[in-house]
């Protein structure tokens, strides 16, 4: 079972409904124990950093999450990615989960061409940088999709996969561990992202 979390930010259907579709059994849960008993873990989100963390610390889930990431297959989508990381700029600075070394930053700040549009909405090629199983069944330069206004640096030892935007390389796919995480949403990335999703089924 793959147990989703459920802190009140994110798109939890969307995330179960393509777990489900590629044959995989998965739970939306805030519990513990089924978190405990899962074989793989998601962590999704929507918003700002700031507000999921203050919401993912008053379910008292913190401590189960780094927990359980030293020991399956852990997941971070979206803002459920950046979490993983150990600051974020949002709106201030506030401290993630410290899974993955590595800051969250404007991605507006960075991009040299101020009319590309912030949020960064779209479908992107994923630029494969260290082979994983992860890519099992993707290869080089298919087609993602992103929403976000931020994005993960300083990270470069523990980043497999790029996409472009701009002059920006956004950190597109994460690795430390057994802990993982992608910026762009595999839910919504069409064939391409449910067979990322089957490969992290598989791990």
């Amino acid at each position: 079972m793959i147990a989703i979390i459920d802190y009140g930010v994110g798109n939890l259907f969307s995330i179960a409904g393509g777990l489900k579709a590629i044959g995989a059994e998965a739970e939306i849960t805030r519990d513990p124990a089924r978190i405990a008993a899962a074989e793989r873990v998601v962590l999704p989100g929507v918003g700002a950093f700031g507000d999921a963390m203050d919401k993912l610390r008053a379910t008292g889930l913190v401590p189960v999450l780094k927990r359980e990431a030293e020991s399956k297959p852990f997941l971070g989508i979206c803002l459920g990615m950046q979490l993983l990381f150990d600051k974020s700029e949002e709106y201030g600075e506030h401290d993630g989960l410290g899974l993955i070394p590595g800051r969250v930053c404007d991605l507006r700040r960075d991009l040299s061409d101020k009319t590309l549009k912030v949020p960064h909405m779209g479908w992107n090629a994923l630029e494969i940088r260290r082979d994983d199983p992860f890519f099992r069944y993707v290869r080089n330069g298919e087609y993602v999709y992103y929403v976000h206004s931020f994005y993960a640096k300083e990270c470069a030892e523990n980043t497999l996969a790029v996409s472009r935007y701009g002059d920006v390389d956004v950190t597109g796919v994460v690795r430390r561990g057994r802990v993982y995480g992608t910026q762009f949403h595999p839910e919504k990335s069409g064939d391409t992202g449910l067979r990322l999703l089957k490969a992290f089924a598989e791990l």
